[in-house]
């Protein structure tokens, strides 16, 4: 046999292999798309693992614009026409939350039977993992936009959430 011949069978073992690879990294494309066509908004994480391959996806958040900003453009220069806008409340507002990415199950820790992510005092700091939403065998992790001290745990482990339900409630460092 030639050294050509020795490797041949090598080579044709790593097209297969990469031609598998494809064809399961085709499968969670398409599985991801799907999934993300059902949600009302994009997530800013995804993470997809399928076996021994992970694919994790990142989106920039956008940043809201300013209330208002879109109907005053649209206002009456008349003023007897503008609609009366209310006073600010004094209400309290609401403690800042950690949400559900994804519609799914709720889990605080990353196995049955393990530790929880994080519990009622603990510190977070931004993009630290707190939870998991299972949806469609899918592992989405929650992680915290900002830092804080974690002050609710809003959902049972293993409850059904809804997509932006909050999870935990915090207060910013």
């Amino acid at each position: 046999m030639t050294a050509v011949d020795d490797t041949a069978p090598e080579a044709a073992e790593l097209d297969a292999a990469a031609h598998d690879h494809l064809q399961i990294l085709d499968a969670i494309q398409s599985g991801a798309l799907r999934l993300l066509e059902g949600f009302p908004r994009q997530p800013s994480t995804l993470r997809i693992r399928v076996g021994e391959v992970t694919v994790e996806a990142h989106w920039p958040q956008e940043t809201p614009a300013r209330v208002g900003a879109a109907t005053e453009a649209h206002w009456p220069q008349d003023a007897s026409a503008t609609p009366e806008i209310p006073a600010p409340q004094d209400d309290p507002a609401p403690a800042p939350a950690i949400r559900a990415p994804s519609v799914g199950v709720f889990y605080r820790s990353p196995e049955p039977g393990a530790e929880p992510f994080v519990a009622v005092g603990d510190h977070v700091a931004p993009g630290q993992q707190v939870a998991i939403v299972e949806a469609m065998k899918l592992m989405i992790p929650v992680t915290a936009e900002t830092g804080g001290v974690i002050t609710e745990i809003c959902r049972q482990d293993g409850e059904s959430v809804q997509f932006d339900d909050p999870l935990f409630t915090y207060s910013p460092v």
